[in-house]
């Protein structure tokens, strides 16, 4: 019978040890703003569907159009963060350009918007915003210096 006990052998004498140790420092060290990544799929899922949610579909078709188009991308770089983060946490200020921009499109893309709607993009914008800055500050901390 074969001997399946729970203990387990040191793996410091194994040749590899210290190359485990250090790639393993390397993976764990650019995920500081895994908590970050969530928040930020969830307001570009938000931001895809609320033209359904505050129903402005039909005042504002433009606007329901406008918002699908930036949540999808706003989903997409979450998802790009969570799949690649030492690659695209150099987008994190694309993040922050889409917060402005979601803050000043309801007067630029929309037409007479209501105070609803205007609320609505101003909150997802400026939430945005701040995802994106504490992206773009976690990748500036954990860049590696010259």
């Amino acid at each position: 019978m074969a001997n399946v006990s729970p203990t387990r052998g040191d793996i410091t004498s194994h040749p590899d040890a210290s190359e485990m140790r250090e790639r393993y420092a390397r993976m764990l060290g650019g995920r500081d703003v895994a908590l970050v990544d969530g928040p930020v799929f969830l307001l570009g899922l938000y931001c895809a569907v609320s033209p359904w949610i505050l129903h402005y579909t039909a005042s504002q078709p433009a606007l329901m159009t406008h918002n699908l188009i930036v949540g999808i991308a706003i989903g997409l770089l979450a998802l790009g963060f969570t799949a690649a983060p030492a690659r695209m946490y150099g987008l994190s200020w694309a993040m922050c350009a889409l917060g402005v921009w979601m803050i000043v499109s309801p007067w630029i893309v929309g037409e007479s918007p209501d105070t609803g709607v205007v609320l609505n993009n101003i909150i997802i914008g400026a939430l945005a915003l701040v995802l994106g800055l504490m992206c773009t500050a976690t990748a500036a901390k954990s860049a590696p210096r010259p």
